[in-house]
C-alpha cells in the first residue's frame, strides 16, 4: 500500500504542482473478508477505515490470545487518540463488537486487553463500522484549529495583499472586514492581525507614522 501510494504522490503532483497532497488514513476506507467458527462457511466482510483494518489485522491469528493495548499501540503506531476511538468502536459498538475488551469500559489503559471476539454474528455479509467519536480536549482542539489555520495562511496573506492594492490605504477594521467578507472561512481577528504584523515586516505594508489603525500599501 506504501508503495502504490508513494506511485500515486508522485503522478499527483507531476500534474498539479504547487499543490499539497495529504493522507487522512481515518477517513480511507477498505473491506476486510473474515470468517468466524459460529459460521465458518459464511464469510463475513466488514467494510472499515484503513486503521480499523491495521487493528483487526493485529488479531489475524489461530491463537486467539489477549492483546494489550499498549502491544496494540507499539505495533500498528497509530496516536493515542485515534487508537483508542478506532478500539472501541471495535469493541463497543452496537452489534459491531467483533473485539472482547476487559475489562469491559469505555475507558482504555496500557494494560488492558482485546480479543477476538469468536462468538460475533451478525444478518449482514458486508458490515460497516462506524467510528465512535471521542470528545476532543481543549489542547486537542485549538492544536486542530492552528493545523488549520496553518493551511490557510497563505490565503490570508493573499486576500490581504489585493485588499491593500486596491484601497492603497485603509483603517484596520475596514480591513478586517473585507477579509470576512472575501474569505469563505472563519477566523479571528487575532490571527489576521498576526499576519498583518507579519506582511508589515516583509515590506507589503506599513503603518501610518501617526495613526497606528491606519495602513497603507507598499508598491
Amino acid at each position: 500500500m506504501v508503495t502504490l501510494r508513494e506511485e500515486f504522490t508522485r503522478f499527483y503532483l507531476s500534474h498539479h504542482q504547487g499543490r499539497k497532497l495529504i493522507y487522512e488514513p481515518s477517513l480511507g476506507t477498505c473491506v476486510v473478508k473474515a470468517k468466524f467458527p459460529t459460521t465458518p462457511h459464511l464469510r463475513k466482510e466488514l467494510q472499515v477505515s484503513e486503521f480499523q483494518a491495521l487493528v483487526l489485522l493485529q488479531f489475524n491469528y489461530e491463537q486467539n490470545e489477549p492483546i494489550t493495548y499498549a502491544s496494540i499501540a507499539e505495533a500498528t503506531a497509530i496516536e493515542e487518540t485515534e487508537l483508542k476511538r478506532i478500539l472501541l468502536s471495535l469493541a463497543a459498538g452496537k452489534g459491531q463488537r467483533v473485539l472482547l475488551k476487559q475489562p469491559a469500559t469505555l475507558e482504555i489503559e496500557n494494560e488492558h486487553t482485546f480479543t477476538f471476539n469468536t462468538e460475533f454474528r451478525h444478518r449482514l455479509t458486508r458490515i460497516k463500522f462506524n467510528q465512535i467519536q471521542l470528545k476532543e480536549t481543549k489542547q486537542e482542539q485549538e492544536a486542530t484549529e492552528e493545523r488549520v489555520f496553518a493551511d490557510r495562511v497563505a490565503h490570508v496573506d493573499c486576500c490581504v495583499v489585493r485588499i491593500m492594492k486596491t484601497r492603497k490605504t485603509i483603517d484596520h477594521n475596514t480591513l478586517l472586514a473585507e477579509v470576512y467578507k472575501q474569505l469563505q472561512f472563519p477566523l479571528k481577528a487575532s490571527d489576521v492581525k498576526k499576519r498583518i504584523e507579519n506582511l508589515i515586516e516583509r515590506d507589503y505594508m506599513k503603518r501610518d507614522s501617526t495613526n497606528a489603525a491606519m495602513y497603507h500599501y507598499v508598491s
